[in-house]
């Protein structure tokens, strides 16, 4: 089957990527550690930007913008996911880690951009793996926050109260 996606040199995307049968790879610190080193392998034959990112246990979100003349988004999440299958494989045995495909979005503007960063950063909560965002180790929430981006949190009840809403 052929997908119809949208390919804008320089764009930025939301993606979401799923393990295979939702299993729970990424609980083990080893296995994020494979993913971060596939990812950086490709990112420094085929740059991109991170502008956020999630790796809970059977799923992950990161947004990437892309360079200007390039819009392979294709080609380098193919080469992070075989890579980390090859290094994944021979530790676990298990020749399938990841579900065929994954869901993008392009981001369309600023609010777009927002929205989908609040989904990333406030996920690990939804799942109800922890309180807080900036509880959660694998998330960029915490570099965003150094930097000033995230500058005040918000509580646990603003939080819950946003993704019953459906804002999360």
């Amino acid at each position: 089957m052929k997908y119809r996606r949208l390919l804008i040199p320089g764009g930025t995307y939301f993606f979401t990527l799923v393990t295979h049968q939702r299993k729970r790879i990424f609980h083990i610190p080893q296995h994020v550690d494979l993913l971060r080193e596939s990812r950086r392998q490709v990112q420094t034959r085929h740059p991109f930007t991170i502008v956020a990112a999630v790796i809970l246990p059977d799923h992950l979100h990161m947004i990437w913008t892309l360079p200007e003349n390039d819009a392979d988004y294709s080609m380098r999440w193919r080469l992070i996911k075989a890579g980390f299958t090859i290094e994944y494989q021979q530790i676990t045995g298990d020749t399938q880690p990841w579900q065929n495909r994954y869901w993008e979005h392009f981001l369309h503007d600023d609010q777009d951009l927002e929205r989908h960063m609040e989904y990333i950063h406030y996920n690990p909560v939804k799942h109800g793996w922890v309180e807080k965002p900036e509880d959660w180790k694998y998330s960029s929430i915490h570099k965003l926050m150094r930097d000033g981006a995230y500058p005040e949190i918000l509580d646990s009840n603003e939080i819950r109260g946003m993704i019953a809403a459906g804002d999360g």
